[in-house]
C-alpha cells in the first residue's frame, strides 16, 4: 500500500483558535480526520506530523526516505525563510507538494515568496482544507 506523509509547520497546531477569519474554525484534528477518510477512499496510508520546530520538521523529512511515496507539506510561516527545509527536500529526492490554507499570493509580500516550492512538484494555496485532499489525489497519480 502507497504511504504519505502529511507535515504540518509553525502554529498550525492552533488551527480553530488562530485567526479563524483566515483559517476557519476547523481544527487540526479535523483536518487530520478528513484526510484519513480521503485516504481510505484512494486505497492509501497516511501519517501526520506536526511541529513549532524546524529541525524537527528537517529530522522528519529525513526519516521520511525509504518510508513514503511522497509528502505533503504545509511550511506555514517556514514557507518564507526555511533553507534548512528546502534542503532538505532536496536530500530526499521524493514528491513533495506544498499546501497553505489561505492564498498566500493575496496576503502581505512577504508571505508570497516560498523557498521551498522549488524542490516540490506543485503547490496548492487558497482552498481551505480542500487543498489537502487535492494534494493527496495529485500525489496518487504522481506514484503510481
Amino acid at each position: 500500500m502507497k504511504k504519505y506523509l502529511i507535515i504540518n509547520g509553525v502554529n498550525l497546531n492552533m488551527l480553530g483558535v488562530r485567526e479563524p477569519e483566515i483559517y476557519g474554525n476547523a481544527t487540526l484534528k479535523d483536518l487530520e480526520d478528513k484526510l484519513t477518510k480521503k485516504a481510505k477512499e484512494l486505497g492509501v496510508g497516511v501519517d501526520f506530523f506536526q511541529s513549532n520546530f524546524e529541525g524537527e520538521i528537517v529530522e522528519k523529512i529525513h526519516s521520511a526516505y525509504g518510508s513514503y511515496d511522497g509528502i505533503i507539506i504545509n511550511p506555514a510561516a517556514f514557507t518564507h525563510y526555511s533553507y534548512a527545509i528546502r534542503d532538505a527536500f532536496g536530500s530526499v529526492k521524493m514528491p513533495v507538494i506544498e499546501v497553505h490554507i489561505s492564498n498566500i499570493h493575496k496576503r502581505e509580500e512577504f508571505r508570497r515568496n516560498s523557498v521551498i516550492v522549488p524542490e516540490c512538484i506543485g503547490q496548492i494555496c487558497g482552498l481551505g482544507f480542500k487543498g489537502y485532499e487535492l494534494a493527496l489525489e495529485a500525489l496518487v497519480c504522481e506514484t503510481e
